[in-house]
């Protein structure tokens, strides 16, 4: 068996967790970089790399020749791009967290780069690897839904996660980051479109931010909830609950980057970061509820919700000429029902322990990209699965379409879109 070389570019929770699903019979991790020092002696210790190939930027990683067969990139959205080009130029394969990059210009050029280089990028779309939508997939591959039609796609980000990472954290603010629909629902418009099958012809969106804004804070509340806030205890987003010392979930974790804070860490966070300050007296400027309609080639059509107010999850209603199904990702159901013999099946694809959160993997899909990942470099899989980079960019263009359908109030199409841009996919 072959065994893959990997170097990694980003070692926060992404790096750690797809480098955690790499076995050792395929994979061997041979150098890192990441500023944090704690980081990267974490990857030294676990993974045994030499002292002398931890590095404390990506520039000082790739001004080595090509070391491996893999880099893995997993830096902060907008650090996408420049490691990334570095890499394709110096032959590296390429696992790449999504978004590809944070503008359409820069996710063209990438694709374009691999390949004028020859290289393959897998871009970390992990809900294709699930069971779950793999399950999906099969069933409309087989027939079971005849010609599909169209698709209802809900993605339930959850109240709390939203005020975590999209209005107190990295993904709050369309400047330092991206879009909402680009940071957090690129995965669901690559999911319609793969189950489609089919190339976006046209798009319309609508979507704002509603609630999470200074005008809707209780006027007698400071800014940051530590400071005696009157509505502590009652709140849901309170800040010193859901980041409290004795909270064993993965926010507090997340904002800290430690496991085990300490009480002093926690109060230097609630008293001198945004994760302290309250949720609606922030920086954050993307939507918290937004709605997509797509229409492809074939002449099915979607619609894709994301919305900020409920528990969390995905949901989704595949509707074709032979047959339905609704899955419920959070519960593991997939209910089929078939015209012909006016039956309804219920199904569950994968183990009920794992659900679709990011701390559960994803409901499989981090360790299916892995492991197809290992099959495309190493015994050269070509089957349906694959979230490469020439078919995630078009999905990608999508996204920036439809966002500038909302921001515009128009139906985009995707041709002109692409011309009035200059961006052609090679």
């Amino acid at each position: 068996m072959r065994k893959l070389k990997v170097i990694v570019i980003g070692a926060g929770g992404r790096g750690s967790t797809y480098t955690s699903h790499m076995p050792e019979d395929k994979f061997e991790i041979i150098a890192v970089a990441d500023p944090n020092e704690q980081r990267r002696e974490n990857f030294r210790q676990k993974y045994n790399i030499s002292e002398k190939m931890c590095f404390d930027t990506w520039e000082k990683l790739l001004e080595n020749p090509k070391m491996a067969d893999i880099a893995l990139i997993t830096t902060s959205d907008s650090m996408h791009y420049a490691p990334a080009m570095k890499a394709i130029e110096l032959g590296y394969n390429l696992l790449l967290e999504k978004p590809i990059a944070p503008t359409a210009q820069e996710c063209v050029d990438i694709a374009n780069k691999a390949t004028e280089k020859g290289v393959k990028i897998l871009v970390c779309h992990v809900l294709r690897y699930t069971p779950f939508f793999m399950k999906i997939k099969s069933m409309i591959k087989n027939g079971d839904l005849g010609k599909v039609i169209s698709i209802h796609h809900s993605e339930c980000v959850g109240n709390v996660h939203h005020s975590h990472s999209y209005v107190r954290g990295n993904w709050g603010n369309t400047e330092k980051s991206s879009n909402m629909l680009l940071a957090k629902s690129c995965h669901d418009i690559d999911i319609i479109q793969w189950l489609i099958d089919s190339k976006c012809v046209n798009v319309h969106s609508f979507g704002t931010l509603s609630y999470f804004k200074k005008e809707n804070a209780p006027k007698d509340a400071p800014d940051y909830c530590i400071d005696n806030c009157p509505h502590r205890g009652k709140c849901y987003y309170d800040a010193t609950a859901i980041y409290s010392v004795d909270n064993k979930g993965w926010y507090k974790t997340h904002a800290l980057q430690k496991e085990d804070p300490t009480q002093e860490e926690l109060d230097n966070l609630l008293r001198n970061t945004q994760y302290g300050k309250c949720v609606f007296k922030c920086d954050n400027d993307v939507v918290d509820h937004q709605v997509v309609n797509l229409e492809y080639e074939n002449g099915a059509t979607a619609s894709f919700n994301m919305s900020s107010f409920n528990k969390g999850g995905r949901f989704i209603r595949v509707m074709g000429t032979d047959g339905e199904l609704y899955g419920d990702m959070s519960t593991n159901t997939i209910e089929y029902f078939s015209f012909g013999t006016r039956e309804r099946t219920v199904i569950n694809p994968w183990d009920k322990n794992l659900d679709d959160s990011i701390t559960s993997g994803h409901g499989g899909g981090d360790s299916g990209l892995v492991d197809t990942l290992y099959k495309y470099i190493a015994e050269d899989y070509d089957g349906d699965m694959l979230s490469e980079i020439a078919i995630s960019t078009e999905n990608h263009l999508t996204v920036f379409a439809a966002e500038k359908a909302r921001l515009e109030k128009m139906v985009v199409n995707m041709d002109e879109f692409n011309a009035e841009n200059g961006l052609q996919i090679k």
